[in-house]
């Protein structure tokens, strides 16, 4: 355990610090605002809704259940885990680049951003990509990206964001398989030209 958590350091300082760069700076900051990331998550529910109707409707229940479930979930562990956050930790906080308005005060392990948005890719992925074939891989790229941004600006681990994208993953499985055994989505009309 003592390598493992050796090594988290030894990346989370080369993502923070070493590895940081203007453009990084003034980009990564914002990927993981939700005013940012919120708009994809309503277009995909418009679109559900505009192609699917009632059925897309439940598709929304089930998108807003994985997000609480794994939120809730995020949430318990930190507090049953107790690890400081990078910048809340005395021994390494004045080492480490805080780019963050508002630095949370709460457990670091599980990321809540990682086990939220790696749990609606999961689930996503798991109803849509019938329909939407190989650009539903883009789903992990999105949440990936939001997830490296959470160790950039200093207010996470890697181990954090491992515990919170597997616990995600996890979560948007169980509700994505329930989702297309019981309800599912009809395959779209086929267009004629």
């Amino acid at each position: 355990m003592g390598t493992l958590l050796t090594w988290d350091l030894i990346l989370f300082f080369n993502i923070n610090s070493k590895w940081a760069t203007p453009f990084l700076d003034s980009w990564l900051p914002w990927m993981r605002e939700p005013y940012l990331w919120a708009p994809l998550y309503l277009f995909l529910m418009v679109f559900v809704t505009w192609n699917w109707g009632w059925k897309g409707f439940w598709w929304i229940v089930f998108f807003i259940l994985t997000f609480a479930l794994c939120d809730q979930a995020s949430s318990f562990l930190k507090g049953a885990v107790g690890r400081l956050r990078p910048g809340n930790d005395p021994n390494i906080a004045p080492y480490v680049r805080i780019m963050v308005g508002y630095y949370p005060q709460s457990g670091s392990f599980t990321s809540s951003h990682a086990a939220n948005h790696f749990g609606l890719a999961m689930f996503s992925f798991i109803t849509l990509r019938r329909y939407i074939r190989g650009w539903a891989w883009l789903f992990f790229v999105w949440a990936a990206v939001i997830c490296y941004a959470q160790v950039y600006v200093g207010v996470h681990y890697p181990t954090d964001i491992l515990g919170g994208a597997l616990l995600g993953c996890l979560a948007g499985s169980l509700s994505g398989g329930f989702f297309t055994r019981r309800i599912g989505l009809e395959p779209l009309p086929e267009k004629t030209t």
